[in-house]
């Protein structure tokens, strides 16, 4: 299959890619990068790199961008600023924003001008969708929150929708994606090796996590299989609170994991950001049973042994 990618050129696209094209997958990735800064190993002669910013519309009308878009056969759409990373300052929230929203927005306009209409699109979202608590249980057919990054979910997913009529639609709410050279994990690893990790703020709150291969086979069998539409949460079935996640982390290590970092420390970093580590949500998925989707990851136990080992 000719397939689009946008924001499939850091930690999830570095598996991801190589996978897809294992797959028998043809790509086309859009970056905002040079290919010579890209870290990703695959081979050349199924792998494409056209460097733009998809969220501007004028660069949508590049000769090469065009020409990819008129024989793409399947769309991933995985865009977007990285949310945890930075204080919420408010030129790091438009970017949050238009990297999102404005991406999708150019992106399904050029599919809705196609003669043909690809087969799928899989756009991604996230699980601030339902907002943070505490005690709820969350599925796909909890309703939105009505913080900041629920409503950008909500407005993501919504822009999504309005894909060619053709095309079918799969939207994956993802949770806290774990591996070893990225994301969450990537970053608190050189913390806990050292013997000062510990869970952040309370440790009551909920991580509802995916392993990254996991999510990597989820998207590619999103493709697969033509049955699968709609909303999936992409997490593991067995969310876990801060608490144990340190504690096992620490444990599968061999290091102690009893140096909690504070609240108000993390706020003083990240400012509005740390409620992204700080609250969390349980969030689980009604879906994969029927789908028949297998985890190799299943347990927060079997995440670590896997990216550790």
């Amino acid at each position: 299959m000719k397939l689009l990618l946008t924001g499939c050129t850091g930690f999830i696209g570095r598996e991801l890619i190589p996978l897809l094209i294992k797959e028998g997958h043809n790509l086309t990735v859009i970056s905002r990068k040079a290919k010579e800064k890209l870290r990703i190993k695959a081979n050349d002669s199924n792998l494409r790199i056209i460097q733009m910013n998809p969220a501007k519309s004028s660069e949508w009308e590049g000769e090469a961008i065009q020409s990819s878009l008129k024989g793409c056969e399947g769309v991933i759409n995985l865009a977007g600023e990285p949310i945890a990373e930075k204080r919420w300052t408010e030129d790091h929230c438009k970017e949050i924003t238009s990297s999102r929203l404005e991406t999708t927005k150019n992106l399904i306009q050029n599919l809705q001008n196609l003669n043909k209409s690809p087969k799928v699109l899989i756009n991604a979202s996230a699980i601030g969708f339902y907002g943070s608590h505490s005690q709820t249980e969350f599925t796909e057919e909890n309703i939105p929150g009505n913080d900041y990054l629920a409503n950008l979910c909500k407005e993501w997913e919504s822009i999504a929708t309005e894909k060619p009529r053709a095309t079918r639609l799969l939207i994956i709410r993802i949770g806290i994606v774990l591996g070893k050279d990225g994301g969450a994990l990537g970053k608190m690893l050189p913390i806990f090796k050292a013997g000062l990790g510990g869970p952040i703020g309370d440790g009551k709150q909920w991580m509802s996590w995916i392993h990254r291969t996991d999510l990597c086979n989820l998207i590619n069998e999103s493709l697969r299989n033509s049955s699968w539409s709609g909303v999936i949460n992409g997490v593991a079935p067995n969310p876990v609170r801060m608490s144990e996640f340190a504690y096992t982390l620490g444990k599968e290590l061999g290091r102690p994991s009893l140096l909690a970092v504070p609240g108000p420390i993390l706020k003083l970093i990240l400012g509005d950001g740390a409620r992204v580590v700080l609250e969390g949500q349980n969030v689980q998925s009604k879906r994969f049973e029927k789908l028949k989707f297998k985890f190799i990851f299943p347990t927060i136990n079997d995440a670590f042994k896997g990216i550790l080992n």
